[in-house]
């Protein structure tokens, strides 16, 4: 099933219709996306990072899960794939997906689907509107880097810190200093590296082009990300998605804080799920570099507008604790999601 979840698109399988051995399997969802192919011309991939994905779903046995979802980001112009990362975007669409398998039942109005992501471990839970046993697609809700509106899909994410990296700040320093440049590396969902877009002789306002135009200053952010990569617990990530890159800088009006994110090496037309929920987590904590930036609301439940090329993406946090210094215990979006197609995909052949 080819479906969008959020501002990504990819193949949704069941695990039971796949191969068990990891290689099989990885030299299969290559020959189906169509890389290592900048077009993925002879398979299904959207050359692009953001349409080379794939979400292998089955029936949980944790109790308190409904189904297990393994997240594959395909890398386009290499024979790799990564399932190190989680993606929120993806993780939105995983909900119609179990229902339309009959992997969960569906009950009117809503149904509750509880999610684990095997990369990291993390479980949420997404709300599916499914009047009359059906899951309904059309709706109201609108989120930017998206045409048109659709039905809303509330993910709640319920034990995030630490994802990836093991713990919220990966360093144990709020702000690190790599190749003279401040940062912060978190991870509430994602192992993002925030760093301020200024530093890097940018506004904060760039098109997507106008970002990936700038090679010799995307080769010194490489470079960080690199290092940063090992201080996060991470080891070499020359060959992952992870961690993201993200510049930031002040927000407009009715912004907590402007994005431009990287993934790694090709710009985020908006933002990742998990990503937006660190970045929205490091502007509630002081000694982040965002922090001084951020523009966030009082009280204990946050609504965080996080803008990106195409718009903005709402985080909600829910913090205890004083104010000055609060501890995020919780964090959540609402996404959309849409089945595109649905059928037989045919394998591209077998590479020496």
């Amino acid at each position: 099933m080819l479906m969008r979840g959020g501002t990504s698109k990819g193949v949704f399988f069941l695990k039971e219709d796949l191969p068990d051995n990891d290689q099989q399997r990885n030299d299969l969802l290559l020959r189906i996306v169509g890389s290592p192919d900048p077009r993925q011309i002879d398979g299904v991939g959207g050359a692009h990072p953001l349409t080379s994905k794939v979400a292998i779903v089955n029936r949980s046995d944790e109790d308190g899960v409904d189904v297990d979802f393994l997240f594959v980001q395909v890398n386009v112009q290499k024979p790799t794939v990564d399932t190190t990362p989680n993606c929120g975007n993806i993780l939105a669409a995983v909900g119609p997906f179990a229902i339309e398998r009959g992997l969960v039942t569906a009950i009117s109005p809503e149904t509750r689907v509880r999610v684990r992501t095997l990369n990291t471990g993390t479980r949420a839970e997404l709300v599916v509107r499914t009047p009359n046993g059906q899951v309904e697609y059309g709706g109201s809700e609108r989120i930017d880097g998206v045409l048109g509106t659709a039905s809303p899909i509330p993910i709640n994410f319920l034990d995030t810190a630490g994802s990836v990296c093991g713990v919220l700040f990966p360093t144990g320093q709020r702000c690190d200093l790599i190749n003279a440049i401040e940062v912060t590396c978190i991870d509430n969902g994602m192992p993002v590296v925030l760093l301020r877009a200024e530093d890097f002789g940018f506004t904060g306002t760039e098109s997507c082009a106008e970002l990936e135009a700038a090679r010799e200053t995307l080769s010194q952010i490489e470079a960080i990300r690199l290092k940063a990569g090992s201080l996060m617990r991470l080891g070499d990530v020359t060959d992952a998605v992870v961690p993201k890159m993200c510049l930031i800088s002040v927000g407009g009006e009715g912004i907590c804080i402007s994005t431009r994110s990287l993934i790694p090496r090709r710009c985020h037309a908006s933002i990742g799920a998990f990503a937006a929920v660190s970045v929205a987590t490091a502007c509630v904590l002081p000694g982040t570099i965002a922090a001084p930036v951020a523009r966030c609301p009082e009280g204990n439940v946050k609504l965080l507008e996080i803008g990106h090329p195409t718009g903005t993406i709402q985080v909600r946090l829910e913090t205890s604790g004083p104010s000055e210094d609060p501890t995020v215990e919780r964090g959540g979006i609402t996404r959309t999601a849409r089945v595109l197609f649905d059928g037989l995909v045919f394998p591209g052949p077998i590479r020496d």
